[in-house]
């Protein structure tokens, strides 16, 4: 392969396709007031109501940090909240709120939408494959 190849890096294709399929999502969820990664957040809270902070970055395959600097405005928001009964520091475990669900259930369906759209164009069945290989790749595979 030559550096200059790009057709055989997967690496550049993924992130392309992953900023390209972002846009289209960030379109329609921004009409409910939030992004990709917050309406994953709070779909995988819906999921799994209590989850330590390692836990729910694990399942969003992102690092704490990063986690963290998605998570302030759902917490200023009053989307997620951080109880502090029975928390330690060593095992903050965050859940999402009543308002949280109620935006979750809003947002469910501008999401529904871009999914249908991006379906369309890809290919129901080729969407499907598609993400089974991704959620293979993670080795999220119960999902």
């Amino acid at each position: 392969m030559r550096l200059d190849d790009l057709q055989d890096d997967d690496c550049f294709a993924l992130r392309q396709a992953s900023r390209h399929i972002s846009k289209l999502y960030e379109r329609y969820l921004s009409e409910a007031g939030i992004t990709p990664t917050q309406f994953s957040i709070l779909r995988t809270l819906g999921h799994f109501p209590s989850l330590t902070m390692a836990k729910l970055a694990k399942e969003m395959v992102m690092d704490r940090t990063t986690l963290v600097r998605a998570l302030k405005p759902l917490l200023q928001r009053g989307l997620v909240a951080a109880p502090s009964e029975g928390q330690s520091h060593r095992r903050l475990r965050i859940v999402v709120t009543r308002r949280g669900l109620t935006k979750l259930d809003e947002a469910v369906v501008h999401w529904a939408t871009a999914q249908a759209r991006f379906e369309r164009s890809f290919g129901k069945q080729q969407a499907a494959h598609l993400r089974t290989g991704l959620f293979r790749m993670t080795g999220n595979v119960s999902k």
